[in-house]
């Protein structure tokens, strides 16, 4: 919900803004969905860069293990030992 409506304030401000400029109804709605489309677009890349950025994230607890596909016995083993290790079970 928090993202929709500040879409829709986006969208109403930039309309309004684009009214008042150009006097145009066919203008202000052309400018407008030009607009956001464009930065819809934008952002879904914007969002796929920053999943590969490292920097100013915390990595999950059990990320250095070499873990792929279902576990094991020793796979399971190694998990229970650093969470031990981490303090979350006894």
């Amino acid at each position: 919900m928090k993202s929709l409506t500040w879409r829709i304030v986006g969208v109403v401000l930039l309309s309004g803004i684009t009214w008042m400029v150009t006097r145009d109804w066919k203008e202000m709605t052309i400018i407008t969905t030009v607009f956001h489309s464009i930065r819809m677009v934008m952002y879904y890349f914007h969002e796929r860069i920053w999943l590969r950025v490292k920097w100013g994230t915390v990595p999950h607890p059990l990320a250095s293990l070499d873990v792929k596909g279902d576990l094991s016995p020793k796979d399971l083993e190694e998990v229970r030992a650093k969470l031990r290790a981490m303090g979350y079970i006894d």
